[in-house]
């Protein structure tokens, strides 16, 4: 095993270890079958929920689930890579965009770079996004606030479920950080 200088030990087989589900660099076998209860929701201090399901860190894909509270606002920020999401419940909306407005069963494609501002209506709302890249928090000058991406929001949920003693093993976790 040699250590991946992040996240674990990588042995010879590119096998990523100490987190989450093992899989081969170049993919599973078979389909991976991760039920509801299996990952915890972590509070990210705010109120808003977070379950990770799955990291690509190669591919720099992040899969999450967030319930968020009624009328949470998170701060204008763009994607380096597209963004798929599917409302579960409760609505949402990017104050840029106004008058589209994601209710129960509502699918969102978001391209790469567009810059937008989730505002959560008042009965919150469970969402699953598949972000691919970094997301880049901005200031209303457009410097850059921030930088959260595959590796970092892994790191940042193992952290949040080990401080409260909660099982994230079944998170999926796919490729080498180098």
């Amino acid at each position: 095993m040699v250590s991946d200088g992040t996240h674990g030990e990588v042995d010879a087989g590119g096998l990523l270890a100490g987190r989450g589900i093992r899989l081969p660099i170049h993919g599973a076998a078979e389909a991976v079958h991760i039920g509801e209860s299996e990952l915890p929701f972590v509070d990210l201090g705010d109120g808003t929920l977070l379950q990770l399901l799955h990291v690509d860190l190669g591919a720099g894909l992040w899969v999450v689930r967030v319930r968020f509270p009624p009328a949470r606002v998170i701060d204008r920020h763009h994607h380096t890579g597209s963004v798929f999401a599917v409302t579960f419940s409760g609505t949402w909306w990017y104050a840029e965009y106004p008058d589209s407005v994601n209710t129960t069963g509502s699918y969102l494609f978001e391209p790469a770079h567009s810059v937008h501002t989730l505002t959560v209506g008042d009965d919150g709302a469970d969402v699953w996004f598949a972000i691919n890249g970094a997301n880049i928090g901005l200031a209303d000058d457009g410097s850059i606030t921030g930088v959260t991406d595959a590796r970092s929001v892994l790191s940042s949920y193992v952290a949040l479920c080990e401080a409260a003693g909660l099982d994230h093993s079944r998170i999926l976790v796919l490729g080498r950080s180098d």
